[in-house]
């Protein structure tokens, strides 16, 4: 068997249909087809058994299955390690994440990452808002997916990953939480929670927590927390409301607080971001994977 036939044979017998295994190979699914009768008429029984709804393994198909497929997986494997090495693509990667929202995709990409590159180990770790580059800058993390805006001379942006429309969290008796929307000059009329924090960009809270609305009214600004809980707990009983991603209710959905959406807000976008002296093969084969993930991070 040449290692195309293997390939296709293995990519068939996972997917059981052939348009999907066409689409993995990159090859037309009459070339596959003729790849897989080929492959039967040089063993001399059926592998699979084809129907107008369905596709599926034969016995001789399975056990064909399960005999290669330990060996290729090795060798894939084996030639992962080859090129991750060549590239540089070894030790430790450290990523960080600023929020539940990208938390569970870039898990994922990581998860990806170690099958692409296994002699390469990945940590995550969250980074908290009110000290938003100090792990980057430190060194504690190579690459982060954060907030932005981002404009730092010494970090390099790779980009928007996830973009996510704007909502206002409040207590579940306030009287916007019945509203099917608010505008950003309703802020004018509430008292708002931000981050604490030196070490949080002006401009950064300028643009997630505004002083004034559009149209120059002012804002009040309350308690400034150090860790999210506080603002859940806080908004909760009352201490005042916060912008957030529409998508944060998937994560952090309770019974005392309400989620509603802006109708004139900009999305909150998140994107990766790392030292612009600290960019390494790791970090660009990292960021690769996010940027050509299926559903992107989000």
């Amino acid at each position: 068997m040449e290692r195309h036939e293997i390939e296709a044979f293995l990519t068939l017998a996972e997917e059981l249909h052939f348009r999907r295994t066409s689409e993995r190979l990159g090859l037309a699914q009459g070339r596959v087809s003729q790849t897989i009768k080929k492959l039967e008429r040089h063993i001399g029984v059926p592998l699979f058994e084809r129907t107008s709804r369905r596709v599926a393994l034969t016995a001789v198909g399975a056990q064909l299955r399960d005999d290669l497929l330990p060996a290729h997986q090795q060798t894939q494997r084996a030639i992962a390690r080859a090129v991750s090495a060549g590239r540089g693509i070894t030790g430790v990667l450290h990523i960080g994440y600023s929020g539940s929202i990208v938390a569970a995709a870039v898990l994922a990409v990581a998860e990806r990452f170690r099958h692409c590159h296994p002699d390469c180990e990945v940590q995550i770790q969250e980074v908290q808002l009110s000290d938003p580059f100090g792990p980057i800058r430190s060194g504690e993390v190579q690459l982060q997916v954060t907030e932005y805006p981002v404009d730092e001379p010494d970090l390099a942006v790779g980009g928007v990953l996830v973009s996510e429309e704007r909502a206002l969290m409040v207590p579940r008796r306030h009287p916007f939480a019945q509203r099917a929307s608010v505008s950003l000059e309703d802020l004018a009329d509430v008292t708002l929670l931000t981050i604490a924090g030196d070490l949080v960009p002006q401009y950064w809270l300028d643009y997630h927590f505004p002083r004034n609305t559009p149209n120059g009214q002012p804002i009040r600004h309350g308690y400034a927390a150090t860790y999210w809980p506080e603002i859940l707990n806080l908004v909760a009983v009352g201490k005042g409301v916060s912008p957030v991603a529409v998508g944060v209710e998937r994560y952090n959905s309770r019974p005392d607080l309400t989620w509603v959406p802006f109708h004139d807000a900009p999305p909150i976008e998140y994107g990766l971001i790392w030292p612009t002296s600290g960019e390494s093969a790791r970090v660009r084969a990292f960021a690769e994977l996010c940027r050509t993930s299926p559903s992107r991070l989000g």
